[in-house]
């Protein structure tokens, strides 16, 4: 047995045995503790919330009415701030390149992860690395619309008839989208290729002017979000033929899919979902996680889903991270099919 130094007191001897079996523990704790006890601290500060478009779209609403509501579980203010530009990128860059502690988060959508990496040239960020899902918060269908003076005139009730029509009058129909690679574009170039019919494609500054033109009959039809043109086909003001997704909308629930009506593997939605940047430690995601599904599970939340035509049905993060992938290279062949591209 080593012999006490002849100077060290019994206080001094304890003391020493104390601090080398601490240091023996800490040797022992796994490398993940440093992150464990991140997610048990976090939040200490306000998190920043970046929605990639302009004020008042659906995302935009989304992103305020659950900011308020993960503020309420999280106990502290999430700012919600509009970074548009570059159709999405400039905000989703800035999420990419924010440090990985989960402060920063971005309302993600098809456009930003799974349409842009093939529609831009030089993407500034790479949609899978740079970012780390937390959760899906919508997957709302798109819905073929018709002028509903031209369908009367020309006997258009389904998407069949349409169809017909384009392959009797090859190049006379056109249809409007919100802009070259939207995706009202990328749908109706995918209907053009699968249905193999000619019609010309006019892209607008948006979907607003481009619904407008399709109201003023400027355009024949166009492929719009579901919530935007429900009230106007409740109204009888155009005529929904198709909805764009596997399964029928409730909200349109006697309007077939365009696979229910002989395009096979037509299966295109508009999502979105929230991300942090890539390298968030797992224990502070998965927080971001069950704040986001508790926040989507509140009856008002939960209204206004249903009132865009989706349900409340938030995943994992690993569930939403393998979806994001899966769209990513779905998308690679419908961009190539519709020829759009952008610098």
């Amino acid at each position: 047995m080593r012999r006490q130094h002849h100077d060290e007191s019994p206080r001094s001897a304890v003391r020493r045995a104390l601090l080398q079996g601490a240091v023996a523990l800490a040797a022992t704790l796994p490398f993940g503790a440093p992150a464990l006890a991140q997610a048990t601290d976090f939040p200490t500060k306000p998190i920043r919330f970046v929605v990639p478009y302009p004020p008042g779209g659906p995302l935009d609403t989304m992103a305020r009415l659950l900011a308020e509501k993960v503020r309420a579980s999280l106990g502290q203010p999430v700012i919600v701030e509009n970074r548009s530009g570059a159709g999405g990128n400039i905000g989703a860059d800035l999420v990419a390149k924010a440090p990985a502690d989960g402060y920063t988060l971005v309302m993600g959508a098809v456009a930003t992860h799974a349409i842009n990496p093939w529609l831009f040239a030089n993407l500034p960020y790479d949609p899978v690395k740079d970012f780390a899902p937390v959760t899906i918060v919508a997957a709302v269908p798109n819905v073929l619309v018709m002028n509903n003076e031209f369908a009367e005139k020309n006997n258009i009730k389904t998407l069949a008839d349409l169809i017909a029509y384009a392959k009797k009058n090859p190049g006379k129909l056109n249809y409007g989208s919100g802009g070259n690679g939207s995706a009202g574009h990328l749908s109706g170039e995918l209907l053009k290729a699968r249905a193999d019919i000619k019609v010309e494609h006019i892209p607008y500054q948006g979907a607003a002017p481009a619904q407008l033109a399709l109201l003023s009959g400027q355009s024949d039809f166009m492929f719009d979000n579901l919530a935007a043109s429900a009230p106007l086909i409740k109204d009888g003001k155009v005529k929904a033929l198709a909805v764009t997704t596997a399964k029928r909308s409730s909200l349109l629930a006697d309007v077939p899919t365009v696979e229910e009506s002989g395009i096979k593997g037509f299966d295109l939605g508009t999502w979105f979902g929230v991300f942090t940047t890539g390298g968030t430690p797992a224990p502070v995601v998965a927080k971001l996680n069950k704040a986001y599904a508790d926040a989507m599970q509140q009856p008002d939340v939960k209204q206004r889903l249903l009132m865009m035509g989706s349900e409340a049905a938030p995943i994992t993060p690993e569930a939403f991270a393998e979806f994001v992938k899966g769209e990513k290279t779905k998308y690679q062949e419908i961009v190539k099919i519709s020829g759009a591209s952008l610098n």
